[in-house]
């Protein structure tokens, strides 16, 4: 043990001895290290540190200045023992400067780690970025030193961030260059490479006895195997866990209270692909037994079991307990039932009181508590909106009772005045159960509500071709000469204002006007509409004729108590006068339907009055999710054969059809539900037909129907009499109905069935995808009619809605009935049509 001790005083001394030099030529003492002698400790420097502080250094050695140490002795090792466990340097000595009598100054010789002045990644996406940054903050950063160890769990935490995300391959190489403005500083470079995901091969239940593998996987709705059509494979471990819970979730729905994850396990195939097992305990499956309950005095048992809609011998499930107790879309729910009766402060707890067998028996505790009583509502956020524009659509009052389906309904009305951000609509309870009041706080956001249609250009000979519209869906009429409300127009009213001219030069021109206002008085939900176009169509040059159609109208709207409030009823009185004069060619010219010859010219009046009856339950018209819109029009005009008692039924077409008569109904129903997620289905179906009072003079050559095409192309000439259809898949002249000989339809029907899926609803750009099935079909007379015979055709399409310019979107229909020649069956692409849609949704 001595020749240790030796060894190491020998090391010891060739150390000090190293760091005893000359200070200006001073030889310092012969120390003899084989004989420790003590000295009194004087000055301490630290020399080689630029972030650590030298008085935090020194006291960290216990080293003091006045201090007696041995040299060589413990004092010394303990210092740089004390030193090294920083872990903030490569380097630590200490150093003998100087020895003056039995005096000592010593020097500590430090070598700092370099400190972290930033890091960055490479090789990855921006996206990825935040929440690396998020992820790594816990281990590192600005100031850390930089060590070997900080730098591998930085690595680890990346690769482990991007295996949860399926990137099971993911490599990472750590760069590293020093910072020009921090001294000492350490830039440290990630370089990331993600490669490819790592799909899943199969994914295998194990344990599962009553549910089948396929049933389970279906459930699994971001964990799917390879070689699925919807859906990618990959497995990220937080997508996987919120799976498991859809799949518990799932067999809680069919009787299994008890269903489990016993474990899972994951391994990789030779080709490098996962494979998932899911080991599941389901345990019994359980029935509904008896239901009692407690604490109810407003409603008796059997109206509670009634909304509950559960029965003895049920399957236990136990998500459709919770939407009959508590919330369900269709507001049939015992929550429901006590809350829109002002009950704010019920509350209804499913408790199991016995468990016989595979039968669970419920008692369900009820406390209904006191009627809650509006206090305050209050609106926030309507910058541009005025407030009697919001608080008029609200059906929730100060004073009423508390009623929840009013909430909801009241929050449905702000969303469908279109001013507002519908994902920011929000809804604030502050609840006072000391005087038993609520105050309703209704937050909103404005969004872009007004449109602009532009275009232009010169035709040459035809002189100015172009659109120009507006339409301002916010206006207020009553500030329109009030300067300082101009911003840049006066709007917040609620009114709506359209303005368009469009011209194709001299063969075209039209020009109309339209002013809602919705709340005329402003005390109820009556709707006062003007309007006029005027439309000029001009064929001269190619020795053809002229068409000029006029036309005014005033509507009047108001919304019914009866059957519900979501009934509404329109009546408009249209005046039109259409002259003609000269033939408009073969495709554009009104047929007499008595000769089937066309209608050279005249002056035709059509005064008709036209009432709508309409039942929406939509909340929001650009992406509806769910509700339903169904509406009954019928058009009549008097019927002037019956006082026209010279009339010559003979006659020609100016004297039989100066004053047009007829009746016209349309059925449009629409319905929308959410299939999943976002995955919307909209159910449509249209039905038209004109009818007429007088035999002898049949159908009218004007108000008839033309279905086919994109329903844009020819919606010029839609207001010549004709209500324009789209038909996807179609063009115009694919439907019989249509030959220029004939006049158009008196009779259609058109079945829609569309899948929509939102890429973004975000209100200065919302888009969303679709696919179509689509069928429909026009004829001439009932007695031609057949419901079955049906032009179908398939496809899908894209809407984008810009707030200042409306709706742009396309459609691409398969027509799989067209009537093609022989060469052109054999092509593919006859078969085919493009559609381009500007402005609005065709009809």
């Amino acid at each position: 043990m001595k020749w240790m001790w030796k060894g190491l005083l020998l090391i010891l001394g060739l150390v000090l001895t190293t760091g005893l030099r000359a200070q200006q030529d001073t030889v310092l003492p012969f120390i003899d290290y084989d004989l420790p002698k003590a000295y009194e400790v004087g000055q301490i420097s630290v020399t080689g540190t630029f972030n650590s502080d030298a008085n935090a250094l020194i006291g960290v050695t216990g080293l003091k200045s006045g201090s007696k140490i041995n040299i060589p002795g413990p004092e010394i090792q303990k210092a740089i023992r004390a030193l090294w466990k920083l872990k903030l340097f490569t380097q630590v000595e200490i150093i003998q400067a100087r020895v003056t009598d039995n005096i000592v100054d010593l020097e500590i010789r430090l070598l700092e780690r370099p400190r972290l002045a930033r890091y960055s990644y490479t090789g990855i996406k921006k996206l990825y970025h935040e929440d690396l940054n998020e992820k790594l903050k816990r281990f590192i950063n600005r100031n850390d030193v930089v060590t070997e160890n900080k730098k591998q769990t930085a690595v680890n935490e990346i690769k482990q961030f991007f295996k949860d995300k399926g990137f099971y391959d993911v490599d990472v190489k750590v760069l590293e260059k020093r910072d020009t403005k921090m001294r000492n500083g350490l830039v440290l470079e990630f370089d990331v490479s993600p490669n490819d995901r790592v799909k899943i091969d199969q994914i295998i239940f194990e344990g599962n006895q009553l549910v089948s593998d396929k049933k389970l996987r279906g459930k699994l709705s971001e964990t799917k195997q390879k070689g699925k059509i919807f859906g990618k494979s990959k497995l990220v471990k937080e997508d996987l866990e919120k799976d498991k819970v859809k799949v518990i979730q799932y067999y809680n729905t069919v009787g299994f209270r008890d269903a489990r994850f016993v474990r899972d396990s994951i391994w990789r195939n030779e080709d490098g692909t996962l494979n998932l097992k899911l080991v599941v305990e389901e345990g019994p499956r359980f029935y509904i037994g008896d239901i009692t309950w407690k604490g109810n005095s407003i409603h008796d048992e059997k109206q509670l079991n009634a909304y509950l809609g559960i029965k003895k011998g049920d399957v236990y499930n136990q998500e459709l307990m919770d939407q009959r107790l508590k919330y369900s879309q269709d507001g049939r729910d015992v929550s429901s039932l006590y809350m829109d009766d002002g009950y704010l402060f019920f509350r209804v707890e499913p408790i199991e009181v016995s468990i016989e067998n595979d039968s669970i028996d419920f008692e369900m505790r009820i406390y209904e508590g006191p009627q809650a009583t509006i206090d305050k509502v209050n609106i926030l956020g309507n910058d541009r909106t005025h407030e009697h524009v919001i608080r008029r659509e609200l059906r929730t009052r100060p004073g009423e009772k508390f009623s929840r389906s009013d909430i909801i309904r009241s929050q449905r009305q702000i969303i469908n005045l279109g001013y507002f951000d519908q994902e920011k609509v929000g809804i604030d309870t502050d609840v006072n159960p000391q005087r038993g009041t609520v105050d309703i706080t209704y937050s909103v956001v404005e969004k872009p509500s007004d449109q602009l249609e532009l275009s232009a250009g010169w035709g040459g000979f035809q002189g100015v071709i172009g659109t120009l519209g507006v339409t301002f869906n916010n206006f207020a009429m009553r500030n329109l000469f009030n300067k300082k409300q101009w911003d840049p127009l006066p709007t917040g009213d609620g009114q709506k204002l359209s303005l368009r001219g469009q011209s194709n030069g001299k063969f075209y021109q039209s020009y109309n006007f339209s002013f809602t206002e919705p709340w005329l008085g402003g005390k109820k939900a009556n709707s006062f509409t003007l309007g006029a176009f005027l439309t000029k169509f001009n064929q001269e040059l190619f020795g053809l004729g002229k068409l000029q159609i006029a036309r005014g109208y005033i509507g009047l709207g108001s919304q019914l108590k009866w059957p519900d409030d979501n009934f509404v009823t329109n009546t408009t009185l249209n005046i039109e006068n259409i002259r003609l004069d000269g033939s408009l060619g073969s495709d554009r010219s009104f047929i007499d339907p008595r000769t089937g010859q066309p209608i050279i010219g005249g002056s035709y009046n059509n005064f008709s009055i036209k009432q709508t009856f309409a039942r929406s339950t939509i909340y929001d018209p650009l992406f509806p999710r769910s509700g339903s819109n169904i509406s009954l029009t019928v058009s009549l005009t008097p019927p002037y054969s019956l006082f026209r008692k010279n009339l010559n039924t003979d006659g020609t077409p100016q004297e039989v059809f100066k004053y047009v008569e007829y009746h016209k109904w349309r059925l449009d129903a629409q319905w929308y539900s959410t299939l999943a997620g976002k995955l919307v289905l909209k159910m449509q179906a249209k039905m038209g037909l004109l009818g007429f009072y007088n035999k002898k003079i049949g159908l009218v050559p004007f108000e008839r129907f033309e279905l086919g095409g994109d329903g844009l192309s020819n919606q010029n000439y839609g207001i010549t009499g004709r209500d324009i259809l789209a038909l996807r898949g179609y063009e115009v002249a694919d439907l019989a109905a249509n030959a220029a000989t004939s006049g158009g339809a008196t009779i259609f029907n058109k079945f829609t069935m569309e899948l929509r899926y939102p890429l973004t609803l975000n209100p200065n750009s919302s888009i969303f995808l679709l696919t179509f099935l689509e069928g429909g079909n026009a004829w001439i007379g009932s007695k031609n009619y057949n419901p079955f015979d049906l032009k179908r055709s398939a496809g899908l399409g894209m809407r984008v809605f810009l707030p200042m310019f409306g709706l742009l979107g396309f459609d691409y229909g398969f027509g799989f009935d067209k009537d093609l020649p022989e060469n052109d069956k054999k092509r593919f692409g006859s078969y085919g049509k493009f559609s381009i849609i500007l402005g609005f949704e065709p009809d």
